[in-house]
């Protein structure tokens, strides 16, 4: 399993995690899934996976600097694969 796929499986793992709920369970979650379209992620949820995914990955993930570079489109559009993409460079 290439580093990608670990990782958009612990991603996935962090969303179900955060979103807590049933439903989530039965989603296909994928690189072109998106976080405000098809998982309605709330901004209070976003920042649980953001913990999450520190707690995860630890401190070389700093996913509010990288978030904070981006403008509210690239935010409203964030992908799981955008996320994916961010964690596997901080990991290589």
């Amino acid at each position: 399993m290439n580093t990608n796929q670990r990782v958009l499986d612990g991603v996935t793992s962090a969303i179900q995690k955060v979103i807590g709920e049933d439903w989530i369970l039965e989603e296909t979650i994928d690189t072109d899934t998106s976080f405000a379209d098809d998982l309605e992620m709330e901004s209070i949820e976003f920042v649980a996976l953001a913990e999450e995914l520190q707690t995860i990955y630890g401190d070389e993930l700093d996913f509010v600097s990288w978030l904070s570079r981006k403008d509210l489109d690239q935010i409203i559009n964030l992908t799981v694969g955008d996320v994916v993409e961010f964690i596997s460079e901080c990991l290589s």
